[in-house]
Order: C-alpha cells, then structure tokens, then sequence
C-alpha cells in the first residue's frame, strides 16, 4: 500500500516530529499520487480535484502545455476568490441573508437605484465616508444595509453588521471587564460597521459615550452605515444630552450618503395587496 504525506495541515508539536501519513489506494498511479501530495502541500483543492477532468478537457481541445496550466490556475483563482467571499460575508454577521438584487425599487421609488448601486462599490468604505438609512419600519433600510454590507464583503472588504443596542450591551459589559480599548480596535478592524436599529433605543449619558467612542474611533478613517426609524431632528431622543447628540449628528453626517426611505411601509402594502388578492 502506498502512502504519501499530508502536509496541508498546520503541524503540532507531535506532528512536527512525524509527519501525519494519508493512505493511498493501492495500484493508485504515481503521478496521480505526487499531484496529490502537492495539491494538499500548496493548499490547491480546486486543481487537486478537478485535474483529471482538465486533462481530458486540454487533449480534447489540443491545449499547449502553457494554455493548460494557466486554464488550471484560473480556475484555483475564481474558486479561492468565491471561498474568500463567503467567508468574508459569513463573517460579516448579518442577521439573515439579503441582496440588493432583490430589493424592489417600484414598492418604494423614494431609493434611487443609482445610488444604491454607486454605494455596492467600495470606492466610499475606502474613503471611511458614512453612509445613513432614514425612515420609517418597513421601508427597506435593513434590507439595504444588509444588501449594501453584503456586496462590500464580497468585494473583499471586512465587514461587521450588529444593531445599536447589541453593540452598546457589548460595550457596556466590556467597560465592565476592563476590556473596553480591545473590543473597540475589533470593531475597529472592520472596513465598514453596519450599525441596524439606531433609533430604537433610550440612551442613558453613559451607554450614549460609549457608542461615540466607536463613531470617534471611526472618524474620516473607516466607514460606518447606520439604519434609523428616526430623523436626524429627534435624535435627541436617544441620546439625551444635547452636545453629545450634536457631536454625533456631526460625525455621521459629515461627508455622508444619506438614503430616505420614506414613511410608508411596504411590507404593510405587500400584505394588504396579498389579501385583497384572496
């Protein structure tokens, strides 16, 4: 029985010392071994279990030797770019999946779709601009956070999605713990921050500072996307002192893309159509 070495792994201590050993097939091909071994070696999934179907492809096609390795690496590229944005997106902890594709511009022409879809590129995260979603509950500003948030992850940038009362909880208990400075610079890591329901909390004076530290962290350097029920006027009715809810109008609203909703909730009128159809 023939055996080649598993490299592919990260080796421990023990592993270090002997190398961890994959069972080969008996009468399995040498080269078919070697490729094997090299493809786990190099972290190559997408050559390793596609080759044989390459080859067949090249002879087919009478590929020179140079079109058939660049026609391998090719497709190792394209399948690591989708992996890595999965991960990207996975990691962005979205609370449930949405596109900007699915989003429907005729229940709500109040949102431009050019806009929306200038703000699926990256150009504003790269320049740490804020982006604000303003208007009523059903009007669509989740879905176009998440959209939004989605389509920057999958341009290779990181993202984190939370709602403004789970981030000031976490900020609260990390103050607590005396690890306030480390959660801020995680967050901080983040190309952009989706922040979902600013404006459904009552911020005591402290919770409220605790929030303009991300925002201040943020400032002109990375980019945060907030979604609020409320306009910018009532604000004051979560953060309740005044220069520090000025301060933080300030910051999001500072070279900013500001998106309105609008007031009429379209999932409402989605549902009152789907009965009236019955």
């Amino acid at each position: 029985m023939t055996t080649i070495t598993d490299t592919a792994r990260p080796p421990g201590p023990a592993a270090a010392r002997a190398p961890r050993q994959r069972v080969i097939a008996p009468g399995m091909d040498p080269v078919d071994a070697e490729i094997e071994q090299a493809t786990r070696a190099l972290q190559l999934p997408t050559i390793r279990d596609g080759y044989e179907e390459a080859v067949e492809h090249a002879l087919r096609e009478r590929s020179t030797y140079k079109q058939f390795l660049a026609d391998l690496l090719r497709t190792e590229v394209a399948h690591r770019d989708e992996r890595r944005k999965l991960r990207l997106v996975r990691e962005a902890n979205f609370s449930r999946p949405k596109r900007i594709e699915d989003f429907d511009y005729n229940a709500n022409p109040n949102v431009s779709p050019e806009q929306v879809n200038t703000l699926c590129h990256p150009a504003w995260v790269v320049a740490g601009q804020p982006l604000c979603l303003i208007g009523d509950s059903g009007t669509g500003k989740s879905h176009l956070l998440i959209g939004i948030g989605t389509a920057i992850a999958e341009a290779g940038y990181k993202v984190r999605y939370t709602t403004a009362a789970n981030l000031v909880n976490e900020l609260a208990e990390a103050a607590d713990e005396r690890q306030l400075t480390k959660v801020i610079a995680r967050y901080g890591r983040a190309d952009l921050l989706c922040l979902d329901e600013f404006g459904y909390l009552d911020l005591d004076k402290a919770g409220a500072k605790l929030l303009f530290q991300i925002f201040t962290d943020r400032e002109e350097r990375r980019a945060i996307a907030i979604a609020s029920n409320a306009p910018f006027s009532e604000w004051h009715r979560t953060f309740t002192d005044a220069r520090l809810c000025k301060a933080i109008v300030d910051r999001l609203t500072f070279n900013a893309h500001i998106i309105e909703t609008g007031t009429e909730s379209f999932r409402l009128l989605t549902t009152t159509s789907q009965h009236r159809k019955k």
